[in-house]
């Protein structure tokens, strides 16, 4: 029932920041009725398209990339099993055309910050440092690569698996010294070589060994 309010919002008859008519003016406008427009306006509050704003009315969000992050953030939050695996697959998928991105677009300052978080996953051996290392580190490449949206969808996917990847890192002997050394080695090379194709394929090789490890730990 929320489609007519959402097809509104779409086709740009309402803006981004812009303040809804009232609900019975709007439920007049599209034909629906009052009962109904309450439920779109519910829905699409919980969606993230409205905002409910205190005293004042309801408006339509200013729809920012970072607002994708909640959406996706919850999503992956309240996967398990079979439907993490998704996500890790989805992750893998964007985290390899970010990083060829990023090869293509990184700045020397960008390269630098990579270089900063790698040195540091080096410098320590505290499991979860060097995960939120490794994650900033990724942050930092998805920001290179220019794309905010993608970045915000990554943010959210990546964040929310940081679960997985611990469980992964204190039951398989070995992991967070290949998570330290190895993967993210490979992409600072073939981000330092402006190298698209290695950059993807070390970004696939990285997230697809945390997403083949989960698969094994599902089981058949």
């Amino acid at each position: 029932m929320c489609s007519p309010v959402k097809a509104v919002i779409g086709e740009g008859r309402l803006e981004p920041g812009q303040r809804l008519p009232t609900e019975r003016d709007l439920a007049v406008q599209l034909g629906i009725s009052r009962s109904s427009m309450r439920e779109a306006i519910r829905a699409l509050t919980v969606l993230g398209l409205l905002e409910a704003r205190h005293g004042s009315g309801i408006y339509v969000t200013q729809q920012e990339a970072g607002d994708l992050l909640e959406t996706f953030g919850v999503v992956a939050d309240l996967s398990r099993g079979p439907r993490l695996v998704e996500l890790l697959e989805i992750r893998r998928i964007l985290e390899s055309t970010t990083t060829a991105l990023a090869a293509a677009r990184v700045t020397a300052d960008q390269l630098a910050e990579v270089e900063k978080h790698l040195a540091a996953m080096n410098a320590t051996d505290d499991p979860e440092e060097i995960l939120a290392l490794d994650l900033a580190f990724h942050r930092e490449i998805a920001a290179a690569a220019g794309n905010e949206t993608m970045a915000a969808i990554l943010e959210g996917l990546s964040s929310r698996t940081f679960r997985a990847r611990v469980w992964r890192g204190y039951q398989e002997e070995g992991a967070f010294a290949r998570t330290r050394r190895r993967e993210p080695a490979a992409i600072h090379r073939a981000l330092a070589a402006r190298d698209p194709e290695a950059a993807r394929a070390a970004a696939a090789a990285h997230v697809g060994e945390v997403e083949e490890w989960l698969r094994a730990q599902l089981g058949p």
